[in-house]
């Protein structure tokens, strides 16, 4: 297993950091937060360079690329805070239909992704069950918190059916989807509602049977994805309170010189370095098909939830008062941490998962 970033990969970053420095300031963050202004530009330029076809197989008209240079970007996502269907779209759709879909269902739904012709969203976790109609299927049920509910173009829903569970690609615009006032509204969240809604035959993604194992699969890559956003994310938290406390005096001495402020720093970046090590290890065992995947994957959201809660509070007391005004933008990231860490499983409930598999 490789676990140096290739010159290609470190290239990637450099081009994204850039692209994201210039086109998505916290102006624009700021724009989505307070004025609901839809990210669409932005996504049209990520779309315009290819970033939605990055793990798209070749021969569906996609990059064909890994998942570490999928990591690389959503860290930098995160880093930025940057809003938009990406991570909804590329790390959790795309997976879904890419593990259960057939390759002519996978040719249809991840060509039109990688154009970016297609938006995507993922509703795992709630209580959909499918029955057999006489040329489909009928889907009722509610999930919650879903990624881009409201705006996506498809959404993978798993429901369950007689043999287990299943994936079905429904129309955003067949299900009731409600906006939900969260903590982060620079990233959309929506309660799902299907009331018998009619899914065609050829939706049903994969041959008939139990999909649990592609589900778990396509959920373990969404979770790995959304830890190296946090990690980027934290990291932003780290720059900006280092450079604060550069500047800031207290006694005639920049307050970054006080050995109390130090400690709090070396804390901040163990647990950081710790966090993003997981994580990265998490995606080289997802880019190499590891059967430890499950294992790192819920080792590195746990850590990188922990690290966030540290980072935040420890971020926003060192910055004193202004670290808790609207006017600064710290409160933009920390609520972006703090809504990854809520979001497919925190965490406490990782930490418990993975003493389930170690056998604890």
């Amino acid at each position: 297993m490789e676990l140096d970033f290739s010159e290609e990969q470190q290239a990637l970053r450099s081009t994204v950091r850039s692209f994201l420095e210039r086109e998505c300031p916290m102006t624009v963050v700021r724009s989505v937060v307070e004025k609901g202004t839809p990210a669409d530009e932005l996504w049209a330029q990520m779309v315009d360079l290819g970033w939605p076809a990055l793990t798209v197989p070749e021969e569906f008209g996609g990059l064909g690329l890994g998942f570490v240079e999928l990591a690389v970007v959503a860290e930098e996502l995160g880093r930025a805070v940057a809003p938009g269907p990406f991570l909804a779209t590329v790390t959790q759709f795309a997976p879904a239909v890419r593990h259960a879909g057939t390759p002519e269902q996978q040719r249809r739904y991840l060509g039109a992704v990688a154009t970016g012709d297609l938006t995507g969203a993922l509703a795992v976790g709630g209580a959909v069950v499918a029955t057999p109609s006489d040329d489909g299927w009928s889907l009722s049920g509610t999930v919650r918190h879903v990624i881009d509910g409201d705006r996506a173009d498809e959404i993978a829903v798993a429901a369950r059916v007689d043999d287990g569970q299943r994936l079905f690609v429904v129309a955003g615009k067949d299900v009731r989807a409600a906006p939900e006032r969260t903590l982060d509204q620079s990233r959309r969240l929506a309660t799902v509602e299907l009331g018998a809604t009619h899914v065609d035959a050829d939706r049903a993604l994969g041959e008939p049977g139990d999909a649990t194992a592609a589900i778990e699969r396509a959920v373990d890559e969404a979770t790995a994805a959304l830890a190296l956003e946090m990690v980027g994310t934290c990291q932003a938290i780290f720059d900006v309170v280092l450079d604060y406390a550069k500047e800031r005096q207290q006694f005639g001495v920049p307050i970054g010189s006080f050995q109390a402020i130090k400690h709090k720093f070396a804390d901040m970046l163990v647990a950081l370095e710790r966090a993003r090590a997981t994580a990265y290890f998490a995606a080289a065992t997802i880019a190499e098909d590891d059967d430890g995947e499950p294992l790192a994957v819920a080792m590195a959201k746990a850590a990188v939830g922990d690290a966030q809660r540290l980072i935040a509070q420890e971020g926003i007391q060192t910055m004193g008062g202004i670290g808790y005004t609207w006017e600064h933008d710290m409160h933009l990231y920390v609520k972006r941490a703090k809504m990854g860490d809520a979001l497919l499983g925190t965490s406490s409930d990782h930490r418990a998962r993975v003493a389930r598999m170690i056998g604890l």
